[in-house]
């Protein structure tokens, strides 16, 4: 596989915050989006540079409840507690472009990938890795797991105007991807595995794992994190 950085999650207790949080850092507040039955959630999408661009994601509170757990850990209490502290970037995803299909990678390796579910917002489709029980991905060798965000969930898009294409591109380019965790070693693997070693940087630290993103911006360089 080769792949390339599709977008970036902020992860937030509700939209307005999540874009007050990219409005004060990147001087650009997200906008637009909609919502994702499927899951409960709702978004605001800013596009960037390269084709890449940012989501904020929030549980909608007028939407019925899932018939499954929420995308990117939302029902998680570790995940829920984190929010409550303020909006942060919690995940990135790569794309995967034809001729590979990312449902017959899934079918091929279910033991490394999550199932590739199928997802709609007004014209949009896509397929994406998600859980069973909506945790982040993670990479697992001799019972031993890494991910907390730092690996991505793998996206293909099954229309041509896709956000990093249909977008606005702001200006904003995304300079570096970065990150670090206490099993640094193992998600390199995973993410070598992938085909998705060249688009983030790991360094392996103890402590809480850290998912950081620096973007040039008219004001000068910002960070996400």
């Amino acid at each position: 596989m080769k792949l390339a950085i599709d977008h970036l999650v902020i992860a937030a207790a509700d939209l307005d915050s999540g874009t007050r949080y990219v409005a004060e850092r990147l001087g650009i507040a997200p906008a637009g989006g909609g919502a994702h039955p499927r899951m409960g959630t709702h978004n605001r999408v800013l596009g960037m540079a390269e084709g890449i661009y940012l989501e904020v994601i929030a549980i909608d509170p007028r939407a019925e409840p899932p018939a499954r757990p929420r995308w990117f850990g939302l029902d998680q209490d570790a995940v829920r507690a984190r929010l409550a502290q303020g909006p942060y970037l919690a995940h990135w995803a790569a794309r995967v472009e034809a001729p590979l299909d990312l449902s017959r990678m899934q079918a091929e390796h279910p033991d490394r990938l999550a199932p590739a579910i199928a997802m709609t917002r007004g014209a949009l489709r896509w397929r994406l890795t998600v859980p069973d029980d909506g945790s982040l991905p993670a990479w697992r060798e001799a019972g031993v797991a890494a991910g907390d965000g730092l690996l991505p969930t793998l996206i293909q898009w099954d229309v041509p105007d896709y956000p990093g294409v249909s977008l606005p591109r702001q200006d904003l380019a995304l300079l570096r991807l970065s990150g670090s965790h206490p099993q640094a070693g193992l998600l390199r693997q995973g993410l070598a595995w992938m085909g998705a070693d060249h688009l983030i940087e790991l360094e392996q630290a103890d402590g809480p794992p850290r998912l950081s993103a620096q973007i040039a911006t008219a004001q000068g360089l910002r960070t996400l994190s």
